[in-house]
């Protein structure tokens, strides 16, 4: 069942599973996903013995949706503010693309609320417009009203970087909670356009050498080689991307698993994500 969470000033959405009384880990997903793409690795024993946070960032999801506040500052107070209302003192903090650049953001500007850093597929390359381009074709569907969820998901499930048949229901749960009803009996993404837009601007303003350079906490960069797309399309995050990351920070690990920007959390790719990040995190 899902919460809900009053921070600076706004409701955040948030899923708590209780699995263990160490530091929590939190999980924040992309751009414009929500709690639910973590659901893989949740099925796949994430949360078996530790207590684990998925939070719907502001502007997707269940969480309210202001028409203006979407700078990483604006996202980082909101996770903070979280952990202030939940009483927690620190946790394991993670997150995969966007969501990853806000793990970095958080822990270099609050490292004593971040014991250790999980970032998921983002890396200083993803702040570039060229990687902007990259992901745009996902953005499109925001805006866009279609007949119902059912046909929201078969769209989706056409999308590129789905191929060979790879789907699961974990995934579909993903993308049927990124729709809400429209009164007119339509469903439209949760996300809006104008606020992803900003999302975007916040994230390429940002000096992200000089935030990695203030991080000491221990980071896994775990990175998925595939192509977002159709054969010869790139990855999101190049090996060598990931390299430089991993060199910019002071303590980090470097790990490639199967899978593109999204299917490596999802299906046979979930378990062993899994094992990659309970591993680290309980070094």
């Amino acid at each position: 069942m899902g919460h809900f969470v009053e921070t600076n000033g706004i409701k955040l959405h948030y899923h708590d599973y209780p699995g263990g009384d160490s530091e929590p880990l939190l999980l924040m997903h992309g751009l414009t996903a929500n709690a639910h793409s973590f659901s893989g690795l949740i099925n796949a024993g994430l949360a078996e013995n530790r207590r684990v946070l998925l939070v719907d960032l502001r502007g997707r999801g269940l969480s309210d949706k202001p028409e203006y506040g979407y700078t990483m500052s604006d996202h980082a107070a909101d996770i903070i503010g979280m952990l202030d209302a939940l009483g927690i003192n620190r946790v394991v903090l993670g997150g995969h693309s966007f969501g990853g650049l806000l793990t970095l953001y958080t822990a270099a500007n609050f490292p004593e609320r971040v014991k250790k850093l999980v970032v998921i597929d983002a890396a200083a390359e993803v702040a570039r417009v060229e990687i902007v381009e990259l992901i745009k074709p996902s953005l499109q569907r925001l805006g866009q009203r279609v007949p119902s969820a059912d046909d929201y998901v078969e769209r989706i499930k056409a999308a590129p970087y789905f191929h060979d048949g790879f789907w699961d229901e974990h995934l579909e749960a993903f993308y049927r909670a990124d729709v809400t009803l429209n009164e007119d009996g339509t469903v439209s993404a949760h996300a809006g356009a104008s606020q992803m837009t900003q999302a975007i601007d916040g994230v390429l303003a940002e000096d992200w050498h000089a935030h990695f350079a203030k991080i000491d906490q221990p980071a896994l960069l775990i990175q998925a080689p595939e192509g977002f797309g159709p054969p010869g399309t790139p990855s999101v995050v190049s090996t060598e991307g990931a390299q430089e990351t991993v060199n910019l920070l002071k303590n980090c690990q470097h790990v490639q698993v199967e899978g593109n920007h999204i299917t490596m959390m999802f299906g046979k790719h979930a378990p062993n994500m899994v094992k990659t990040i309970t591993t680290f995190i309980d070094e």
